[in-house]
């Protein structure tokens, strides 16, 4: 019979089996290390200063990296169910960005709880009726936060200890990722709802949990897919990734882009037609001067660049055009977020500052810094994968 070593490409054996040196926060540049220091300073004085831009730029984050994270695990999740292999070899690139679920969770627990009174109105005694009062009272809200928490961390431990080493161990993995996408699917509709849609606790989208999973999923992609080049440039997994790969990450992320804007125009269109003043209150201050600009600079980011370069194969396997697709797409998505949050908070004018700069700039070092150190804790190849040599040969 012949061996998995026999059957890989060459360099690939020593990629596996060699683990990438460390990394993390101190690997960065004393003056990145004190800048970041004094981002984050600036932050605490937002909140100081003016707790609304403040915990709305702590919200903003925590759902910014809890995204990530969970986008990994449901894109790990979908490979398993569906008995996939292509993807195996990079498998622990997804479940690297889990990293960041700890440190998202806790930021938007500071937010809704210690910010809850400056952001939310029901929070801060605003009169609801029926059960939108009962959904929206404080401590069953902030009780459900932390049950969504504990179940996305939960998952989070639970993927990365599984280890699939026999067909057994694939079949059970394919059991978790069932599970998963059950708890996925709820805990983003309804942790959208509570978190974002409740700012304005009198609008209401039936589709508004699909169009918070719709970017953070593309977002997720382009994170995912922005790690697996800079890692094959540097040679970390030798000659097993191919353009096969790349081209089926860059088609997975033309096709969600598409995807969001479908959700995106299906939102607007519906509730523009309808004209009813209850969800049109929405959409008003979020087109008008100032937001408008911002909101035509989303469309362009998130869908129209991204649609036009990526319709062409070649595109999907050109590492530079693909890091660049990508890397639009993470800050469409912050922006997404803010116009999510901010038009709510602030819906005269875009509060874009210093301050929230500060903010993308140190939550960006401090997510690479985690997820690297996450990458380099072990080997980046699960080699003992059933799937793995499939996985290497992977072609169209």
């Amino acid at each position: 019979m012949t061996s998995i070593d026999q059957t890989l490409p060459h360099g690939t054996r020593d990629a596996v089996v060699t683990p990438s040196p460390a990394y993390g926060f101190r690997s960065f540049p004393p003056a990145i290390q004190i800048l970041v220091g004094v981002c984050v300073a600036a932050l605490i004085a937002a909140i100081v200063l003016d707790p609304v831009r403040g915990f709305g730029n702590v919200l903003l984050w925590g759902n910014y990296f809890v995204g990530l994270g969970l986008a990994g695990m449901f894109f790990v999740a979908i490979h398993d169910l569906s008995g996939a292999g292509w993807a195996t070899v990079f498998r622990r690139v997804p479940l690297a960005f889990t990293a960041l679920l700890p440190l998202g969770a806790a930021l938007i627990l500071v937010a809704f709880v210690l910010g809850g009174d400056s952001m939310y109105p029901w929070m801060a005694g605003e009169h609801l009726q029926g059960f939108k009062a009962l959904w929206l009272s404080t401590p069953f809200a902030q009780a459900r936060a932390v049950v969504y928490i504990a179940l996305w961390l939960l998952f989070a431990r639970v993927f990365r200890r599984s280890n699939a080493i026999s067909v057994d161990g694939v079949r059970r993995d394919a059991r978790i990722g069932a599970m998963f996408v059950v708890v996925f699917g709820l805990t983003v509709w309804l942790s959208s709802v509570d978190w974002i849609m409740s700012l304005e606790p009198f609008w209401y989208s039936t589709m508004f949990g699909v169009y918070r999973f719709a970017g953070l999923f593309a977002a997720g992609l382009s994170a995912i897919t922005i790690a697996v080049v800079v890692l094959r440039k540097r040679g970390a997994f030798g000659e097993a990734i191919n353009e096969y790969h790349l081209h089926d990450l860059g088609t997975l992320l033309f096709a969600f882009c598409t995807f969001w804007m479908y959700i995106w125009f299906s939102q607007y269109m519906l509730i523009w037609y309808s004209n009813i003043s209850e969800e049109a209150t929405w959409f008003v201050p979020r087109t008008a001067r100032g937001w408008g600009e911002v909101m035509a600079l989303l469309l362009l980011v998130h869908w129209i660049i991204p649609f036009g370069v990526m319709l062409s194969a070649r595109a999907k396997t050109n590492e530079r055009v693909l890091i660049r697709i990508a890397g639009m797409v993470l800050f469409a998505h912050w922006l997404d977020l803010f116009i999510q949050i901010f038009g709510s908070l602030s819906p005269d004018v875009p509060p874009i500052g210093w301050w929230e700069l500060a903010a993308m700039f140190s939550a960006v070092v401090i997510a690479v810094a985690l997820v690297a150190a996450r990458l380099s804790s072990e080997p980046l190849m699960p080699d003992k994968h059933p799937l793995f040599s499939e996985s290497v040969h992977h072609h169209g």
